[in-house]
């Protein structure tokens, strides 16, 4: 069995540039690798049976990403070996943290080895992006400027800040931001800017904030320590802090009801880095 992370990422801003004819929206963005996460677990098995547990029993279904991105490795793999995957939960459902992404993601690359698929990078991208427009990013395993529906990454170097992230007692529905009507659909594109990102803003927040009233409670409170932000489509929220000692210190203040964490921003994802310290094991 091996264990391995699911890093969750913040939209240091978001950008909707305009409407695909797919349906789907042109964005430009900063995905900010955090050094906290979900964890799942790999028990490979002979038959090719998978199963999921979680410490969430609601997400014990074959709904569930990682099911679905096992099921896709498989097919496409053709291997006749199955696995016992369990995912230990952390990052609250529908956050805008990406971590179904990222549960789909490491469920790729851990398989992908575990059952010596031999697929590249290149190759597991696509299967990726069938099962969610933030995988790639996860697949590619550092922070990123990203453009397209999400999967045009280019390799960003940012400062490794401090971050608190909020999260208010509602979830929301990706789908339901991007069909209101009242979501600006036409920000002016920009070039990949230097960091601190000045003039940039997320145009999925007025539309979450008016859909969910709580998420506009949580950007008020974080705004008393520092400039707050709304991550992805919501609901979590998050502020950048110099120190650790500085983000802990606002995190003994959070509102009751609220959940959140504290989190150093990297650039290389701790996925990646535990699947290469794998590998070097096993060719020594």
């Amino acid at each position: 069995m091996i264990t391995l992370p699911s890093p969750a990422k913040l939209n240091l801003f978001l950008h909707i540039t305009g409407r695909r004819a797919d349906g789907y929206h042109n964005l430009q963005t900063v995905f900010q690798l955090l050094d906290y996460g979900d964890e799942l677990s790999f028990m490979p098995t002979t038959q090719a049976e998978l199963r999921l547990t979680c410490n969430d029993p609601l997400l014990q279904s074959d709904n569930n990403l990682v099911v679905k991105a096992a099921h896709k490795l498989q097919d496409l793999s053709k291997t006749d070996v199955g696995c016992h995957i369990h995912l230990h939960k952390r990052l609250p459902i529908g956050g805008g943290l990406g971590g179904g992404s990222s549960n789909a993601a490491t469920t790729l690359l851990a398989l992908n080895q575990l059952w010596q698929c031999g697929l590249t990078l290149d190759e597991l991208m696509p299967l990726g992006l069938q099962l969610g427009a933030d995988v790639p990013l996860f697949l590619f395993g550092h922070s990123s400027w990203a453009e397209g529906i999400g999967e045009k990454l280019v390799k960003m170097t940012l400062p490794e800040q401090w971050f608190v992230v909020i999260s208010p007692p509602c979830q929301v529905a990706t789908a339901e931001i991007f069909k209101h009507m009242q979501l600006t659909r036409n920000s002016a594109p920009i070039r990949i800017p230097a960091f601190p990102f000045s003039g940039t803003k997320n145009d999925c927040e007025p539309v979450a904030c008016l859909l969910n009233p709580l998420i506009k409670t949580a950007l008020n409170w974080l705004g008393n320590f520092s400039e707050p932000h709304m991550s992805g489509t919501g609901s979590s929220v998050f502020a950048r802090f110099n120190s650790r000692a500085q983000a802990m210190e606002v995190m003994t203040h959070i509102p009751s009801g609220f959940s959140g964490f504290v989190a150093q921003g990297i650039n290389s994802s701790p996925l990646h880095e535990s699947l290469y310290q794998r590998m070097a094991v096993e060719q020594h």
